[in-house]
């Protein structure tokens, strides 16, 4: 999974654009306000209920997301240029802030220190399970699945006099959690250069594959001595093939 293109926008605002879907990001068809909500999770296929949440205050007014993406840019001796050769798409983040008022100055008065602690319980350490929680970001229609909290600041802004916190401003940035499953399928990796597993079914024939994937079907016989096969012709439907790094 990765997280979809915004930034800079306000509650209730559309976004999308060409090859994308629009999305409704600020509240429900009704126009009902709904709080952005960010749920905890112990298992790593996200398959529990959520265990705790935190729901923000005041809805963000801006998303940002970012993603890097790698490469090698090994440079010769006595050059002035590199090639850029691909390595990886690193996960993307998430960048989101949170205000919290406690002097009840918008008509709601929040305790400022619970929410903050309410926030670092549902996205920081679980002691259960030696490590941070899985989480999820939900926004009307906008659901962000498998993610963790990368880093998170809190400021301070204003004190009673005896120095209760009054407000306070989260910033808090999260990155990609996909499995291998969803992210080998998001990817549809076909390079030739790549590993890849083949289910076989009825109809299918070595050669054709082997056609689909390398680009030549002569080189079925290499296939079919990687996985052992005594008889390529005669291969049983739902067989897993394996499909190594080959070389015409």
């Amino acid at each position: 999974m990765s997280f979809g293109p915004a930034s800079g926008m306000g509650a209730g605002q559309v976004i999308g654009g060409a090859g994308m879907g629009q999305i409704d990001i600020g509240g429900t068809p009704n126009g009902a306000l709904e709080k952005l909500t960010i749920l905890a999770h112990a298992q790593p296929d996200y398959s529990d209920q959520s265990i705790a949440h935190f729901a923000a205050y005041v809805n963000p007014a801006e998303i940002t997301q970012s993603y890097e993406i790698e490469y090698d840019a090994a440079q010769g001796s006595g050059t002035t240029s590199s090639r850029m050769e691909f390595k990886k798409v690193k996960p993307g983040d998430l960048t989101l802030t949170f205000f919290i008022d406690g002097t009840g100055a918008n008509g709601r008065q929040a305790e400022v220190q619970a929410e903050v602690e309410q926030f670092q319980k549902v996205t920081g350490y679980n002691g259960d399970i030696h490590r941070p929680n899985y989480l999820k970001v939900v926004w009307g229609t906008l659901q962000v699945k498998r993610c963790v909290l990368k880093s998170a600041s809190i400021a301070y802004k204003l004190f009673r006099a005896d120095g209760v916190p009054l407000r306070a401003v989260i910033t808090a940035v999260f990155t990609d959690n996909s499995d291998d499953q969803t992210r080998v399928a998001t990817a549809q990796d076909q390079s030739p250069d790549l590993t890849h597993r083949r289910i076989f079914k009825a109809g299918d024939r070595l050669p054709a594959l082997c056609n689909a994937i390398y680009g030549d079907p002569r080189l079925y016989l290499r296939v079919a001595e990687a996985n052992g096969l005594d008889d390529f012709r005669h291969i049983e439907p739902g067989t897993e093939l394996f499909f190594p790094p080959l070389e015409k």
